[in-house]
């Protein structure tokens, strides 16, 4: 029975010891575990930023359809560049939305917020 050398999960070099072992060494093990932090630090960051612009869309949008202006939102600390997803209708109209949240570009700033009906 010719078992395979356990390998580090961070720098690949075989591992000597416990069997239960997963790197070679403490630097590799932090290394491993902060590059995971690093991750989902990003993807928290970038919930943050959803979760804002839901909770705005949804403080100005009462009715479920409503017009405001750019500048608006934009004193309430929404971020256009973050969106779930993009929704063109026939007239290419493109419409962001932010979960259930939309919103369409109109001219002169103004904005059209939609709420999408999810079933």
């Amino acid at each position: 029975m010719n078992e395979e050398p356990r390998k580090c999960l961070e720098c690949g070099r075989e591992i000597f010891g416990r069997a239960d072992k997963k790197f070679c060494s403490d630097a590799c093990r932090s290394a491993y575990n902060n590059k995971s932090l690093t991750s989902d630090a990003y993807i928290r960051k970038i919930n943050r930023r959803l979760k804002r612009n839901h909770a705005i869309l949804s403080e100005i949008n009462k009715d479920g359809k409503t017009k405001t202006h750019k500048e608006r939102m934009l004193k309430e600390g929404f971020d256009f560049d973050f969106f779930t997803s993009v929704y063109i209708t026939k007239d290419q109209n493109e419409y962001r939305f932010c979960y259930d949240q939309g919103y369409l570009m109109l001219g002169n700033d103004f904005v059209l917020l939609v709420k999408r009906e999810i079933e």
